[in-house]
């Protein structure tokens, strides 16, 4: 349907003069214009002007800027009229002044695509400053690149020479561009231009295969044909334009400076005609677009209202008459079903052609009879295009951040060892006696005790309260087991606590809110984004919730910026269209006018009342207010912790959102649960919480975890450096230079206005506001106002702008004395910026000549490392580390968590919630096994290999070469809680190191033999020639009076007999 769409307009007589001298000599110098072209028909008409071209052709498509770039290259690929490729423009990383990796790699990928010849037709969308940029030659990039499919033939060796002299780092593990490693005969290797590493097998010296890796969970994802590996970065001597070939086609889009030899106009909006005169004979000898007269619904117009689907009808019906070809684009399926189900059996729209695609509005071609119309349009909804879309990653790897993984812990840490208490990590040596690599931990007198790395499952890394380094266990102290008893039985406590208050809920009578109903299902339509997998299941879990009798308390936790808010909007949403009040409550005044008004935005179309309640609303009207909620005219309102006030009164409160949980006092959580008891309540929390305590809550409080960044969020770049004016200067006026605005941070109102007159100084253009919270607040309200409008360039704050304040515009944020923040605060202060799809930078300035203390040197190393989105988990354990666990669980709980650590607490309350709850804990391997063919020792096996009968059952070091990477897989091994887990494991390691080895097998068998053990109530299975002796409740196993005899005879058949046995008891 879409070619003959085009070829619809094609056959017109005013298009066929037009496009009939494309490419041809004269076009060079005198270029083909295309007039009266509206945005909407952009696409068609650049698809249909590739249509004219040959099956090789290479189209280069100019924007005035990235908006219009991205919304090009995600609709032209809906014509399917050759290969769309999105040539970004070129950032300078602000920590070394070079090009931003990630948009280098992104450059260079495309550059590469374009040096090789191409079967099919190529449409290259950019801006005009992308093609004034500098760029390596075609020539330099081909030489730079090695080509690799499935059967090459290469030499691991000749292999790992190319990339060692190309500069690539060896590695034990590949994470980022310009890394290699090998095991075995796998080599993964990071190229400079690929979106993500690349893994090659090697049988032989034949390539086997090529898979793309995740650097997270660093499993395959994607197998591939063959790879292209970039070894260096080629110098960029030229400018991107001298990659235009005189046989090329420039396009040039409305706005551009550039002229290109084919040049399309915009409608000047005085020269588009009214609907009525689209039907005159005069435009049908015209190469002109129009929009349509049905781009003017508002959302909910054509569902709810009966006039304007009759109007629809009635110009369908006219179109029809006269002979138009129409059709109609819906973004996925969902919507067109939708679509149906409104229209029924209307003979109008039946005639009319439906196509997927996502164009945001419709168009029209009088000379052509052609109406092409949008879904998005006719309900109102409009999404922001996605242009570019980054790989998404497992789940799981996501959560793996939450983990301080034992590779981690470094020489002078402190650990938990779950046998002997508080120790100092001291490294991994092979022990003298027996040549086996061991883990050394120093107790108090100087005691070393050395731990064999299959056993590292039993030690985890130390998190405790920061504010004191705690005394060192000593060996075969009985204070330790002390220490766990108390610490345990205060867990056990907590727990029924936990489950107290959540039984509670459970019998307390609340709303069942209704289904989804047409309101509800068009105000989803309506969101602008598309959402991200995790805030979808956020969204249904929590309407899941408030469909249920019982009254919701559900915990949504998400990285600054992820979408919690939206999930909040829609909960409000279902709550009043149930006939119910909803009640947003947030920590700051900035944050409730904020959210009031994202609020209102959201519900504009629909008779909602919408009320702010904080400090800024003036006497009267707040009277007004509270008479609103007691007679239940006012449907939402958001305020700061005035609502919970005792002269508040609602008439019919369905919901409870609390914002920013994590900053609010104990006192007034406490008011909340007393308030609140039988209404629903979602809370939200940007600071993520650790991945191990999330686990051991889920059995006794619903939580919803975000940890997917919106479809076209960049990472920010952060630097760390001392307080420079010239580098303050710098950051200021690139952000103005693109027309950005600033946050500057300075966290001390007394010398505030100083800050202001160096920054007036600095850069004296800059229009500068200040705002903090000694201000009369209907200052600070101004302030805020003016930023948020883009009356000024630079908000020069305090961390008032901490919570809440969301300015897509501003993209920078310079925070002065960083080392006075904690790490959550930098986190999100820094979160503030890099929500419009556009590169942010933040810049944590120290102060120049004084130290700043251990601690804040760890906070400000910190933020910088982990920039990644989504790393909010491992920060938070970060900041656990330094600050400690104190205010996570309460103070009655952190002398527990100071005595045992924050993962050995976090283990105890995960089972003490499923012993209450009647489950059977979820225990590590328990169960010992012992054999006298079983050799656990590669040390040991390497003097035992001649005796006969003799099986090695460890992972071999030339199988993981990398002690920290067989740590962390004993460590893996160990917390396997069902056969499952095993049998992922296995897919795990042969996919990152190859096929198993004989010992690897062995030992994972052994696993699930004593896997199979704990579950059977087993303690010990023991194997003495053919005599199997299992142990339960201190008795053994029996079979007809005597110990089971085994029938097989050698170690690994024995092995099979045992797992086959325990899966019968």
């Amino acid at each position: 349907m879409i070619q003959e769409l085009l070829a619809r307009v094609a056959r017109t007589a005013a298009f066929r003069r037009k496009l009939s001298v494309l490419g041809k000599e004269n076009t060079r110098n005198t270029p083909v214009i295309f007039e009266q072209t509206p945005p909407a028909a952009l696409s068609f008409l650049i698809s249909l002007i590739a249509s004219t071209a040959g099956p090789k052709q290479r189209i280069w498509i100019l924007t005035p800027d990235l908006p219009r770039q991205e919304r090009l290259a995600a609709e032209l690929p809906i014509w399917k009229q050759g290969h769309t490729l999105f040539l970004p423009e070129q950032e300078i990383h602000i920590n070394n002044g070079l090009s931003d990796p990630d948009l280098l790699a992104e450059r260079l990928d495309i550059l590469q695509k374009l040096s090789l010849p191409s079967e099919e037709r190529q449409l290259v969308v950019l801006t005009e400053t992308a093609l004034m940029q500098d760029a390596p030659a075609s020539s330099t990039i081909e030489e730079q690149t090695s080509y690799f499919s499935i059967g090459d033939t290469i030499e691991q060796n000749a292999l790992i020479a190319m990339l060692t002299e190309a500069g690539f780092e060896r590695s034990d593990q590949v994470i980022a561009r310009g890394q290699w490693s090998v095991r075995g005969g796998i080599v993964d290797v990071f190229p400079l231009q690929a979106p993500h590493p690349l893994r090659i097998e090697l049988f032989g010296d034949t390539i086997e295969s090529i898979r793309a890796f995740d650097i997270d969970s660093q499993l395959s994802f994607k197998k591939l044909k063959g790879a292209q590996l970039l070894l260096s970065e080629p110098p960029s001597k030229q400018k991107l334009k001298n990659w235009i070939s005189p046989d090329d086609w420039i396009i040039s889009t409305p706005d551009c400076r550039e002229s290109g030899n084919i040049v399309i106009l915009e409608t000047p909006p005085e020269d588009i005609p009214d609907a009525a005169e689209l039907d005159r004979p005069q435009n049908n000898d015209k190469t002109a677009f129009y929009g349509t007269p049905l781009g003017s619904f508002d959302t909910g117009d054509f569902v709810m209202q009966e006039a304007k689907r009759n109007y629809a009808h009635g110009q369908l019906e006219k179109w029809n008459r006269q002979a138009w070809e129409i059709a109609i684009f819906f973004p996925h399926p969902g919507e067109e079903k939708r679509f149906r189900e409104i229209c029924g059996n209307d003979p109008a729209w039946e005639r009319v052609h439906h196509c997927q695609g996502e164009l945001p509005h419709g168009f029209t071609a009088p000379g052509a009879k052609l109406a092409v119309l949008s879904s998005s349009e006719l309900f109102g909804r409009y999404t922001t295009p996605q242009a570019r879309k980054r790989a998404d990653r497992e789940d799981a790897a996501r959560r793996e951040r939450a983990q301080t993984p034992l590779r981690e812990i470094l020489p002078g840490d402190l650990v938990i060892h779950a046998s002997h208490g508080l120790g100092k990590y001291i490294g991994i040596d092979k022990s003298p006696d027996t040549g086996e690599e061991e883990m050394y931990i120093e107790y108090r007198g100087g005691v070393k005790l050395g731990i064999p790395i299959r056993q590292s499952h039993l030690v985890s890394k130390y998190i405790g309260l920061g504010t004191k380094t705690p005394e060192l266990s000593k060996l075969g102290d009985a204070k330790w087991v002390r220490a766990c008893k108390a610490a345990e039985k205060a867990v056990a406590d907590y727990a029924a606590q936990l489950l107290e208050v959540q039984a509670e809920r459970e019998t307390n009578q609340g709303y069942a809110h209704p289904a989804d109903s047409a309101w509800m299902w068009e105000f989803e339509s309506s969101f602008p984004y598309r959402e991200t997998p995790d805030q979808l299941r956020a969204i249904q879990q929590a309407k899941a919730d408030m469909e249920s009798p019982r009254p919701m308390d559900r915990l949504i936790c998400g990285d600054v910026g992820f979408g919690k808010t939206e999930v909040a909007i829609r909960a409000a949403f279902k709550c009043i269209t149930g006939g119910k009040q909803a009640a947003i409550l947030v920590p700051t005044t900035v944050l409730a006018d904020q959210h009031g008004r994202s609020f209102k935005a959201r519900m504009s179309e629909y008779p909602v009342r919408i009320e702010i309640l904080s400090r800024f609303t003036p006497a009267k009207k707040e009277k007004e207010i509270l008479q609103g909620l007691a007679n239940g005219s006012v449907d939402i309102v958001v305020g700061t912790h005035r609502l919970i006030s005792k002269d508040i009164r609602f008439k019919n409160l369905g919901l409870v959102v609390i914002d920013e949980e994590q900053r609010f006092g104990v006192r007034h959580k406490e008011q909340f649960k007393t308030n609140f008891r039988a209404v629903d309540m979602l809370t939200l929390s940007a600071t993520p919480i650790p991945r191990t305590l999330y686990i051991a809550l889920m059995g006794a409080r619903d939580m919803s975890t975000i940890d997917t960044a919106p479809l076209n969020r960049l990472p920010v770049q952060t630097a760390v450096c001392p307080y420079d004016e010239k580098l303050i200067k710098d950051a200021i006026e690139r952000e103005l230079k693109r027309g950005g605005q600033v946050f500057f941070l300075h966290n001390r109102v007394q010398t505030i206005d100083h800050m202001a007159h160096q920054l007036h100084q600095l850069v004296p253009k800059a229009r500068i506001v200040i705002g903090h919270g000694q201000m009369d607040k209907s200052d600070l309200e101004n302030v805020m106002g003016q930023f948020v409008r883009g009356e000024a360039d630079i908000l020069l704050s305090t961390t008032i702008i901490e919570s809440g304040i969301d300015i897509p515009n501003a993209n920078t944020i310079i925070i002065d004395r960083a080392d006075r923040f904690g790490l959550a605060d930098l986190y999100q202060l820094r979160g503030r910026v890099g929500r419009a799809g556009h590169r942010a930078y933040a810049y944590l300035l120290l102060p120049r000549h004084a130290l700043t203390t251990g601690d804040a040197r760890k906070r400000v190393s910190a933020i910088k490392q982990y920039t990644e989105l989504g790393s909010g988990f491992k920060i938070a354990m970060r900041d656990l580390e330094i600050r400690g666990a104190g205010n996570l669980l309460g103070t009655q709980q952190s002398g527990h968590i100071a005595a045992i650590g924050f993962e050995l607490y976090c283990q105890l309350l995960r089972q003490s919630i499923e012993r209450l709850q009647g489950k059977t804990p979820t225990l590590r391997t328990d169960s010992t096994l012992k054999a006298d063919f079983i050799c656990w020792s590669e040390a040991k096996m390497t003097i035992q290999e001649s005796r006969k009968g003799i099986i090695g059952t460890y992972l071999p070091s030339a199988y993981m070469e990398s002690t920290r990477t067989r740590i962390a897989a004993y460590k893996d091994l160990a917390n396997a809680t069902h056969l499952n887990d095993l049998d992922q494991l296995q897919k795990h390691w042969i996919d990152r190191f190859g096929s198993l080895p004989a010992e690897a097998e062995n030992l994972l068998q052994c696993q699930r033999i004593k896997l199979l053990a704990s579950r059977a109530n087993i303690a010990q299975v023991e194997i003495v020639g053919q005599k199997l002796m299992l142990t339960r409740n201190r008795d053994y196993i029996l079979l007809e009076g005597r110990f089971p005899r085994l029938k097989k005879l050698h170690p690994v058949d024995k092995l099979r007999e045992v797992l086959e046995l325990l899966l019968t008891l």
